[in-house]
């Protein structure tokens, strides 16, 4: 009976251990598997970087922000950013491709990889984030949503608008915000969609709609291309709150990464008062902070995947914060925006920089 037991146990301790085994190889293999695939897995970066070029999803009829130049060239503030991404990533802010983008394509342009950044004018949402699979960096632009009627309408307020027809581009927030706050007003109104920006203000034009609305910076940037842009006022209400950023598809934490370090550096340069055209006094600076953002010590880049000396190549070729503004929308072009919420915080305003430690 002892015997029979033992026999029995035996071969039980027999099965178990090749079952462990089997599992265990096919543990292991699957480890090797999920281990090989992790190891292949790469970041968008290190694809960049191979390829040698940055493709960037901007806007090319937002003057101010993202247009064409009598030069030919992609230019603006998003454009300036998404330059500043380049430098960052490549050691050259030239080494980038733009691709127009409408604001119906934008998000599936990120996600089919056809651009690696998006530097659109673009809010960062909720569903944005959670639904529609975005990843955003630093806001770069605090914005807010307005309405521009035309100056003899005497359309004064929310109120004013009863019964009157609105343009908005779809595929925005601006029709959502606009039925939200109209509701909350009272005010009866019918909403009349757009593919494009363009679209909306040909009809405006024309007479056809008697309002626009979209960001309070996109009205300033368009109505210096009216026919008469005196002949237009934006009225003073707020409908919302437009905080823009750039974008990269969701998942690749070491992209977003290198992206949002690499907005926090003009951010705090400006702190700093590094300018392109000082970087290089600074370079010998004594100062602990200074000498860590500009890669002189320490290898905060190189835990980033990014050159240690990333933040002085932004700085150098493309400008801090403040140059990038004052170049595109400041006091000495046509639109003379003013800071206010986009000053350092140190200025009143809402930019402010993670420490570089």
């Amino acid at each position: 009976m002892k015997k029979s037991m033992s026999l029995i146990f035996s071969i039980l301790l027999v099965l178990v251990l090749a079952l462990a085994g089997c599992s265990s190889k096919t543990g292991s293999e699957g480890d090797s598997s999920s281990g090989a695939k992790s190891s292949s897995s790469k970041s968008l970066l290190d694809t960049i970087k191979d390829r040698g070029t940055l493709k960037a999803g901007v806007n090319d009829a937002l003057p101010g922000f993202g247009y064409i130049g009598s030069d030919g060239k992609n230019t603006g503030f998003d454009v300036d950013f998404a330059k500043a991404i380049a430098a960052g990533v490549l050691g050259d802010a030239a080494k980038i491709e733009f691709r127009p983008l409408s604001a119906t394509d934008r998000f599936t342009a990120v996600q089919s990889g056809e651009v690696d950044v998006l530097v659109r004018n673009t809010t960062w949402t909720t569903n944005r984030d959670a639904e529609v699979g975005l990843s955003f960096a630093p806001v770069i632009f605090y914005d807010g949503q307005g309405i521009m009627v035309p100056k003899d309408s005497n359309i004064k307020t929310l109120k004013d608008l009863e019964g009157k027809t609105i343009g908005v581009e779809t595929g925005t927030t601006t029709e959502l915000n606009l039925a939200d706050q109209m509701k909350a007003a009272g005010v009866n109104y019918t909403a009349q969609t757009f593919d494009n920006a363009d679209a909306v203000i040909a009809a405006y034009e024309q007479g056809s709609i008697d309002a626009w609305t979209t960001d309070k910076s996109g009205l300033v940037s368009r109505q210096s291309t009216l026919q008469d842009p005196d002949a237009h006022i934006i009225l003073d209400e707020t409908l919302s709150k437009e905080p823009l950023a750039p974008a990269v598809k969701d998942g690749d934490e070491k992209w977003a990464d290198a992206v949002t370090w690499i907005v926090f550096a003009t951010i705090q340069a400006e702190e700093f008062g590094i300018t392109s055209q000082n970087v290089d006094d600074f370079l010998t600076s004594e100062n602990p902070e200074i000498q860590r953002l500009l890669g002189v010590e320490g290898n905060l880049g190189e835990q980033l995947g990014l050159s240690n000396d990333f933040a002085y190549q932004v700085i150098k070729q493309v400008g801090n914060y403040g140059e990038i503004y004052d170049r595109n929308l400041g006091p000495d072009t046509v639109f003379k925006l003013e800071r206010t919420q986009n000053a350092l915080y140190s200025d009143g305003g809402l930019l402010y920089s993670i420490p570089f430690r």
